[in-house]
C-alpha cells in the first residue's frame, strides 16, 4: 500500500474512533436533559454545519463549496440526505430492537453491500485478502456488540426495528459510495460543509415532531452538544471524506467498524462496563481486519491504473 493510501486509511480509522465516543456523549446529554435522540442528532448536524461554515470563510473555501454545489447539486443533496437518514434510522432501530441488533445489522450491512457492488462493477470476485478481512470484521462486530456490555435483549418492536436497521445500513452504504465519488473531485471541507448542511435541513423538521425538550441553557449540556457537533460530526466527516480520496468505500466501511470497538473501550474506561472475553476477541478481530486492509492498496482494482484515472476524472451528474 502506498503512503498516500495508508494516510487515507488512517484518516478513516480516526473518523471511526471519533464516532465511537459519540454514544457515551449522547448518553451523558440525556442524563442531564431528556432530549430525544433525533433532537440531539439534529443539534449535532446544525452545530457542525455552523462550525464548518466558519471554517470555509476562514480558509476562503467558498469558491470550492460553490463549485461543488453548482457542478454536483443532486449528488450533494443525496449524500447529505442519506447521511441524515441513516443516523435517524439507526437511532430508531436502537429504540425498537435494541443496541446489539441495530449495531450489527446497520454497521455490518454496509461493507457487505459495498464489497458486492464493487465486485459487480469490476466483474471479479473480491480478493482472498479482502474476503478474509470482511469475514473477520463482521465476526468481530458481532462479538463486540454481544460481549461488550450492550446486552442481547430486544426492544418493543423487533420486526420494525430490524427493518429500520436494514434501511440504516443501506443508507450508510449508499452515502459512502456516493460520497466517495465526490470526495475525489473536491476538498473534504467543501464536501463536509455541503452535505452536513443538507443533513441539518433534513433533520431539524424531524426534531420538531418528536417529544422532549428541544432547547437547554445548561452549560454542561451545551458543551456536550458542541463536542458532538464539532468532533463527532464536522471533524469526523472531514476525515472520512479526506480518506475516501484514496480508500474505497468498502474498505472505509470496514475501517469505521472501529466505532463500536471505541465505544466499548470508552464504556469500560469511564462507565466500568465489562467488555468480557467475547468483546475482547471481537475487538482483536476488528483490529486485525483493519490491519489487513493495509495489505493491499484500496485503489488498485482488477482493471488496473485505468480505473484509478477514471475515478479521478469528474463525472457528470
Amino acid at each position: 500500500m502506498s503512503a498516500r493510501a495508508r494516510l487515507g486509511l488512517l484518516q478513516v480509522c480516526l473518523a471511526g474512533v471519533l464516532w465511537g465516543t459519540g454514544g457515551l456523549v449522547v448518553q451523558l446529554v440525556r442524563e442531564r436533559v431528556p432530549m430525544h435522540v433525533v433532537t440531539i442528532s439534529a443539534w449535532r448536524m446544525v452545530l457542525a454545519a455552523a462550525v464548518l461554515g466558519i471554517a470555509v470563510l476562514a480558509t476562503r473555501g467558498g469558491p470550492a463549496l460553490v463549485r461543488l454545489v453548482r457542478e454536483h447539486p443532486r449528488r450533494t443533496v443525496v449524500v447529505g440526505s442519506a447521511t441524515a437518514a441513516y443516523q435517524a434510522l439507526y437511532f430508531a432501530s436502537v429504540t425498537l430492537v435494541g443496541v446489539s441488533v441495530a449495531t450489527v445489522v446497520s454497521l455490518g450491512l454496509a461493507p457487505v453491500l459495498l464489497t458486492a457492488a464493487e465486485s459487480l462493477r469490476h466483474r471479479q470476485r473480491p480478493s482472498r485478502t479482502r474476503a478474509l478481512v470482511l469475514v473477520a470484521a463482521l465476526t468481530g462486530l458481532v462479538l463486540v456488540s454481544v460481549g461488550a456490555g450492550h446486552g442481547g435483549g430486544t426492544g418493543p418492536s423487533p420486526g420494525l426495528g430490524l427493518l429500520a436497521a436494514l434501511a440504516s445500513g443501506s443508507a450508510y452504504a449508499f452515502a459512502t459510495a456516493q460520497g466517495e465519488v465526490l470526495a475525489r473531485q473536491t476538498s473534504p471541507l467543501a464536501l463536509t460543509t455541503a452535505t452536513t448542511t443538507v443533513g441539518a435541513v433534513g433533520l431539524v423538521p424531524l426534531a420538531l415532531l418528536v417529544s422532549g425538550p428541544r432547547l437547554t441553557g445548561d452549560p454542561g449540556t451545551l458543551a456536550l452538544l458542541a463536542y458532538l457537533g464539532v468532533l463527532t460530526m464536522a471533524l469526523a466527516y472531514a476525515l472520512l471524506y479526506a480518506g475516501l480520496r484514496t480508500t474505497s468505500g468498502s474498505a472505509a466501511t470496514v475501517a469505521t467498524l472501529l466505532e463500536p470497538v471505541t465505544a466499548a473501550a470508552v464504556a469500560a474506561a469511564l462507565l466500568d462496563e465489562r467488555i468480557g472475553p467475547l468483546g475482547l476477541l471481537g475487538t482483536a478481530l476488528v483490529l486485525a481486519a483493519v490491519a489487513g486492509l493495509g495489505r493491499e492498496d484500496p485503489l488498485v482494482q482488477p482493471s488496473g491504473t485505468a480505473l484509478v484515472a477514471a475515478r479521478a476524472r469528474p463525472s457528470p451528474e
